[in-house]
């Protein structure tokens, strides 16, 4: 191990017991300081089980053997056999981790300030009030404004970017050497997620940290990383300077991951110079759901806290219409007025032609049967007791209570066929699936009523790339047969080009832009719509410069 590197992994295979194949052959890889090392794949291929060896984080199930090495201030030291004792020793002070999820990541009963503080008491021989202050300043080295007040607060009061801004403080807290970054930001908004590789960024050029990023995003790397190693089944078929790798891949499998990653169109970025100009809303012909001047809320201890404003939006039947915006600017809000869910406060909300607000019950009932929601996280939708097909028919028994069970069995296997599972899959549960394949059971369940609306609320968002290409085009070819009205709410641009016809753009509770797709992404008119553009990772290091440096420039306006 050379000076400068920081992590060298030699030989690494991880075995678990009952498998008779090993997550992890032969991986070798090194980290040097001050640089990035992305471990890309697919679900399975193995790069998570290598992180977490890295960091001795193996389950008792694992049988591990190679070398894992980090360099400690007075010499190496080597992960793999080392004892409990020296693996605390080792962790957050020479090497750390930032975890996907934030929320599991954190403690919800301590404050973010004490759990900064922990860490770094774990580590060093400072008081409790010389952690308290160094806890603070970390809070304000990641960006977290009014760190003083806000060390006081706890995780479910930060928006999901600052949870993981306070992730990667705890990470810093006793300056390691190494960082491994496991999808950072797979669970952010686009812009929130430019904001923690810029942070990750500076923090490598200003304290010569080694990271280590495990991605499915071909974007981040191009925008973050200097080296990168493609992962396929436990083995690293192809390794490389990322610009190398990323435009002139060797590898079938790398040139698979580009090819399905959804791209946008080239956008001029510099259009408008005047924030609040967009594209005029056009009713269609005929909308499967309409919105007319729509505001709505909720009540929060006895006052009314408005969360949308003044909504005009429609869709239209057999269109597809996306729906995009950061955490909290009211997409979700709209998705449950869409639903029945909630009821506006004002405006009109018309469900297949008929005023959505003045039904109730049975007649309400009715109306929903024609709607169908996907949702984000297939596993949490599902119930785990339930067999797969069970969950699909479930909303037969309530809404086609006329059918026989073998017209349901045929229904349900009708749909298993639709989104590409096996027969068999109606006899199984949820656990025993991928999370793609999840995903293509809760939009079987969705579409079982063959409904003239479907609601889908970020369905390909925690999917790998080749998965979500997958799903996509089982979601086109559903639509083709049926020709239900899609809303698809999501903050994946590139996905919404790929799929929509038309477009709404939402901030702050407001539509502040909508049209076309092909008008509003190549030619968008809202400030805010080219700074959410020019924040989606291009996975060509040359479109991503430009489209950091675009973003630079736009954040100054």
């Amino acid at each position: 191990m050379t000076t400068q590197t920081v992590l060298r992994i030699e030989d690494l295979h991880v075995r678990f017991a009952g498998r008779e194949e090993e997550a992890v052959r032969g991986v070798t890889l090194d980290v040097s300081a001050g640089e990035v090392v992305a471990l890309v794949g697919e679900s399975g291929s193995g790069k998570s089980v290598t992180s977490f060896s890295a960091m001795g984080l193996l389950p008792g199930t694992a049988t591990a053997s190679g070398s894992i090495r980090v360099a400690d201030r007075d010499g190496e030291r080597e992960i793999i056999g080392a004892t409990t004792a020296e693996l605390d020793d080792i962790r957050g002070r020479v090497v750390s981790m930032v975890f996907q999820e934030p929320m599991t990541a954190l403690n919800p009963t301590m404050t973010l300030g004490a759990q900064i503080a922990e860490a770094v008491r774990n580590h060093t021989s400072a008081t409790k009030a010389e952690a308290a202050e160094r806890a603070v300043e970390l809070m304000r080295q990641v960006g977290i404004p009014d760190p003083e007040r806000r060390a006081n607060q706890f995780p479910h009061e930060f928006s999901g970017g600052q949870r993981q801004r306070v992730v990667i403080a705890i990470a810093l807290a006793c300056e390691p050497r190494v960082i491994i970054a496991d999808e950072p930001t797979t669970a952010l908004d686009v812009t929130v997620q430019a904001e923690i590789l810029d942070l990750l960024r500076a923090l490598v050029r200003d304290r010569g940290v080694g990271v280590m990023m495990i991605t499915h995003n071909m974007g981040v790397v191009a925008d973050l990383a200097d080296r990168v190693f493609v992962m396929r089944q436990g083995c690293v078929v192809e390794s490389g300077a990322a610009a190398a790798v990323l435009t002139d891949p060797t590898h079938e499998y790398t040139r698979t991951l580009l090819a399905a990653i959804p791209e946008l169109p080239p956008a001029a970025f510099g259009g408008a110079e005047v924030a609040g100009e967009s594209h005029a809303f056009a009713e269609p012909e005929k909308p499967v759901i309409s919105m007319k001047g729509v505001t709505a809320g909720y009540r929060v201890g006895g006052r009314f806290v408005p969360a949308i404003h003044d909504i005009n939006l429609a869709v239209g039947e057999g269109e597809f219409v996306g729906l995009v915006g950061e955490s909290g600017s009211g997409k979700s809000t709209v998705s449950r007025l869409a639903l029945g869910l909630l009821p506006a406060s004002t405006g009109e909300i018309d469900l297949l032609g008929e005023p959505l607000g003045s039904l109730r019950g049975r007649a309400a009932r009715r109306l929903l049967r024609d709607v169908g929601v996907v949702f984000q996280d297939p596993g949490g939708s599902l119930d785990p007791r339930m067999t797969v097909g069970e969950s699909i028919a479930e909303p037969l028994s309530i809404h086609a209570r006329g059918l026989s069970r073998a017209e349901k069995r045929a229904r349900v296997a009708e749909l298993l066929d639709a989104v590409r599972l096996p027969k068999d899959a109606a006899s199984r549960y949820p656990h025993e699936f991928s999370g793609g394949q999840r995903q293509r059971v809760g939009l079987a369940r969705a579409l079982v009523l063959k409904p003239r609306l479907l609601v889908a609320d970020e369905p390909t968002s925690a999917l790998d790339v080749s998965v979500q290409a997958e799903v996509l085009d089982v979601l086109r070819t559903l639509h083709a047969e049926l020709g239900f009205g899609c809303l698809f709410v999501s903050h994946d641009l590139g996905v919404v080009n790929q799929l929509t016809q038309r477009v709404v753009v939402m901030r702050r509770g407001r539509i502040v832009e909508q049209g076309l797709t092909s008008d509003v992404l190549r030619a968008p008119r809202e400030l805010y719509t080219q700074e959410l553009l020019a924040s989606v990772p291009s996975p060509d290091p040359v479109a991503q410069r430009e489209r950091r440096a675009a973003r630079a420039v736009l954040q100054e306006k």
